[in-house]
């Protein structure tokens, strides 16, 4: 690399960290205003607040805004060369557009790769903890300490209802498992009052289990005071909710899908889709670094609040993108892997396009 190379890469990554430092500092004081009566009427100490909440907290804020201060530091790079022509210059000298954007693009791939590994690593341990601090201190908390009523295919043709899910105790009640097979509809159904996972066996206890079977208008009744069986169902898979996605690394994500998959559940798109976005999300950090030279490189009337201006619209539009196309993917409107790429897809094609326009 060039001394040019060098100039350029260091105020391309001294902008982004400064940025990133400013948005999340933003963050963390849009986020306080709006929960510290929360925090004063549960309980929560100044210490557990910006001790413990806002370090772990920020590790998502990074995850979130790291495209956007990536962008706005390209744009602000490029904008200011090109606003003083020194572009111009190197333009005449025959310095091209993509021999330009080389450290730039080397950046944003390095922070990309970074992201990888951040989001798919470090962040879900930090959302563990923020979770558990928002159950405790927030008044609206997103999730309790127990699982509502679920239901969860056990197996094909299976499927596992609970009432209510106690997570310390690891206990489900208002049990029932109900086979259907294509002949008769519900071949068997067994309820209980309860059951508790023997972790040393691998098994569910259910206890006042009552089994009916049913086999050509014939019912069959037994009750029983204990009842060992073994599903492929585990506590924490009761215990899932949607925000429990946020909490697994990529190799627990990956196994966590693997694990649905034997149970032959069929409704994947909401962890599916949370598992290709660790991967796919980063993504954005590069393709708005080649979105950004394109849109800053040319002089505008306004300069640079008028660069800063259409690339934040390009920006958000980008990440809006996402976040539409994500609940389609949850619900099966979209294959999980079509919802997770798509718009990386659309908008690196864009850059690709104004790409090709700019070196005309």
């Amino acid at each position: 690399m060039t001394r040019f190379d060098w100039h350029v890469l260091r105020r391309f990554a001294a902008a982004t960290a400064l940025l990133m430092v400013l948005i999340a500092l933003v963050f963390v004081v849009l986020d306080y205003a709006e929960y510290v009566d929360d925090f004063l009427d549960r309980g929560a100490t100044t210490a557990q607040v910006f001790g413990t909440y806002y370090p772990h907290y920020l590790f998502d804020i990074v995850r979130l805004t790291s495209p956007l201060a990536v962008f706005l530091a390209a744009i602000y790079v490029t904008s200011r060369l090109s606003q003083s022509m020194q572009l111009t210059a190197l333009h005449a000298s025959g310095v091209s557009l993509g021999r330009y954007m080389r450290p730039l693009v080397l950046g944003g791939a390095l922070v990309t790769a970074a992201m990888v590994y951040f989001n798919g690593w470090l962040v879900p341990p930090a959302n563990a903890v923020v979770v558990d601090f928002q159950n405790q201190y927030y008044r609206d908390a997103p999730q309790q300490s127990g699982g509502a009523e679920a239901f969860r295919q056990a197996a094909p043709g299976v499927v596992l209802s609970t009432g209510f899910f106690e997570r310390e105790s690891g206990t489900a009640y208002r049990v029932s498992l109900v086979t259907t097979d294509s002949a008769q509809g519900i071949a068997a159904r067994l309820d209980a009052a309860e059951m508790t996972y023997v972790d040393s066996l691998g098994v569910w206890r259910m206890r006042e289990a009552t089994i009916r079977s049913f086999d050509g208008g014939t019912e069959r009744f037994r009750v029983l005071p204990t009842l060992d069986t073994a599903l492929a169902i585990t506590p924490a898979d009761l215990a899932q909710t949607e925000r429990d996605a946020d909490k697994l690394t990529l190799p627990e994500s990956v196994a966590y899908v693997a694990s649905l998959r034997r149970a032959g559940v069929t409704d994947l798109g909401r962890p599916l889709v949370a598992t290709y976005s660790k991967l796919t999300y980063p993504l954005a950090n590069l393709i708005l670094v080649l979105l950004a030279v394109p849109l800053a490189a040319r002089r505008r009337r306004g300069g640079q609040a008028a660069q800063l201006g259409v690339g934040l619209g390009v920006a958000f539009l980008y990440l809006a993108a996402q976040k539409v196309l994500e609940p389609l993917g949850f619900s099966g409107d979209l294959p999980p892997a079509v919802a997770a790429t798509a718009p990386h897809v659309v908008f690196l094609t864009l850059a690709g396009v104004l790409l090709w326009r700019a070196r005309r």
